[in-house]
């Protein structure tokens, strides 16, 4: 059995633009738990109170899945982690220090035995609280392989019981790792009571490849994320892993605990808190992945699908949208579905996310699951930005004119302005009204649903002069407002960052 080790709440929500609040984040793990997932890395506790505060309540929310906190091989950190994790039904530590030459020297500045003292405190700091600790070597795969095996001996003896070996960078190639995997293995003190597990990045396109030659070598866990998000070029994708062994058990002769037909759904929800919509090519989860357009493709589909399909679509949950709500269904209608779409909501959090449906209903004829997911996703932020009203005039070879009115903490503004079409005059008057420094640098649509009155999500960018990037999201029915929204969307972030950084900044941190 293939342990799956999701860290999309983690490594995933670090990439730039897949920023999650709470209730978002409480929210996706709910559904990775509904999912099958045996460990979610809920987050990094020491980077931030709003991370630590993650842990602790999915700690305390998933009742079978592990939940995990990161921390460096630092006494800090390590305790920080500990005091988030107190009251998880399942926690785990993971503790990590970077091994590689050019870490050691350039970034830590230490010697290798201090690394491998370093190490051996942190997990025994972390044992002190549970015997679930997990040990990484940041940057193996650029280290040493005898240095790495003395490190993680060591690590096992002051009591750590999952070896993971990141590919932090994503540099190493399929038949490289599989036999670092082995020689790892083969040079353990104590190889049989470990699980060696792997973290793979895909700057080169490989960390799917990378991961699976790691497990046909004997790692037993796999670090990945939902849609494949992570830094940079992101992390090994979960849907991708978990269908290749299902779909080739021939070859690997294993299994995971995923409930495969629950892939797409969890797809859709990440796509949707974040606002950041997978490629239509995307292995899996993506628009196209069971699409056949070639004649010679569809009459072979037609005729027998396994001649173009080596997956049926039902396996991962890909099926057309139920057309299942309307203006008329009561609100225990509306929970009983969003149970069934995996998100459980209290009764304030339910009485919001009604209303809004009651008030999409009046406008879209036919309400589909996504638009559920997208109801129950959106949050309220606790900043100083509403958008009350705006108001446009656009007529064909003439400059749009847009007025807004803006609520700002008490204060009331109102803007009018003028701009090259609907949207860049709405956000001209915005970004007068409140003096919003910088450029828009991203701004990208996409249509929930196929209907024509389909809620159109709206992704944006924008960059100030010192290169520090903002991003929002917004939906609506109205693609001018959705853009609106999430401009505004996009200044509660900035504002809540900010005064983040303020506090923190105040208490001399």
């Amino acid at each position: 059995m293939i342990k799956i080790f999701d860290t999309t709440l983690r490594d995933g929500e670090q990439s730039p633009g897949f920023t999650m609040d709470i209730p978002s984040k409480l929210m996706l793990a709910r559904q990775l738990e509904s999912l099958g997932v045996d460990v979610i890395e809920a987050g990094f506790p020491i980077a931030s109170p709003d991370d630590a505060e993650a842990v602790r309540r999915i700690g305390e929310e998933c009742e079978r899945a592990e939940v995990c906190g990161l921390a460096r091989c630092v006494e800090k950190d390590i305790e920080t982690a500990i005091r988030s994790l107190e009251t998880a039904r399942n926690p785990r530590v993971h503790v990590f220090i970077a091994t590689s030459d050019i870490h050691l020297e350039h970034k830590l500045r230490i010697t290798r035995t201090q690394a491998v003292e370093q190490a051996v405190r942190g997990v025994a700091l972390a044992r002190g609280f549970t015997d679930n600790i997990e040990f990484s070597p940041e940057d193996a795969t650029r280290s040493d392989w005898d240095f790495l095996v003395e490190i993680l001996n060591a690590a096992v003896e002051a009591g750590a019981r999952v070896l993971n070996i990141p590919d932090t960078v994503g540099y190493i190639t399929p038949i490289e790792f599989g036999k670092l995997i082995a020689h790892i293995r083969a040079n353990l003190v104590n190889a049989d009571d470990v699980t060696i597990s792997t973290h793979c990045h895909n700057d080169l396109g490989l960390a799917v490849a990378n991961s699976l030659a790691g497990i046909e070598n004997g790692a037993r866990q796999v670090e990945c994320t939902i849609n494949g998000i992570g830094e940079r070029a992101g992390n090994a994708s979960l849907e991708e892993i978990v269908m290749a062994l299902k779909t080739r058990r021939e070859h690997f002769g294993h299994e995971t605990n995923i409930v495969t037909n629950q892939l797409v759904q969890t797809s859709k929800l990440l796509s949707t808190i974040t606002g950041k919509f997978v490629q239509v090519n995307k292995a899996i989860v993506g628009e196209n992945a069971f699409a056949h357009e070639a004649g010679i493709h569809q009459h072979g589909v037609l005729s027998n699908r396994l001649t173009y399909e080596i997956m049926r679509p039902e396996d991962v949950g890909l099926s057309q949208s139920q057309l299942v709500l309307g203006k008329h269904s009561g609100r225990a209608a509306l929970d009983e579905r969003l149970k069934s779409l995996g998100i459980e909501l209290d009764k304030e959090e339910l009485k919001q996310v009604f209303e809004r449906f009651k008030q999409l209903a009046d406008r879209k004829h036919n309400i589909y699951d996504e638009d559920l997911i997208l109801l129950a996703s959106e949050r309220e932020m606790k900043a100083g930005y509403q958008l009350l009203d705006a108001r446009i005039i656009s007529e064909q070879d003439h400059l749009a004119i847009a007025y807004a009115k803006i609520k700002v903490g008490d204060d009331v503004l109102e803007k009018t302005a003028c701009g090259d079409g609907p949207v860049a005059a709405l956000y001209s008057c915005i970004a007068q009204a409140v003096k919003l420094p910088g450029r828009m640098t991203y701004f990208h649509v996409s249509a929930l649903t196929p209907d024509r009155d389909a809620v159109g999500v709206v992704s944006i960018k924008r960059e100030e002069e010192d290169g520090t990037v903002w991003s929002g999201n917004g939906s609506d029915t109205d693609i001018t407002i959705a853009s609106g929204k999430a401009l505004i969307d996009l200044l509660n972030r900035r504002e809540v960052r900010l005064q983040h950084e303020s506090s923190l900044r105040a208490a001399g941190m």
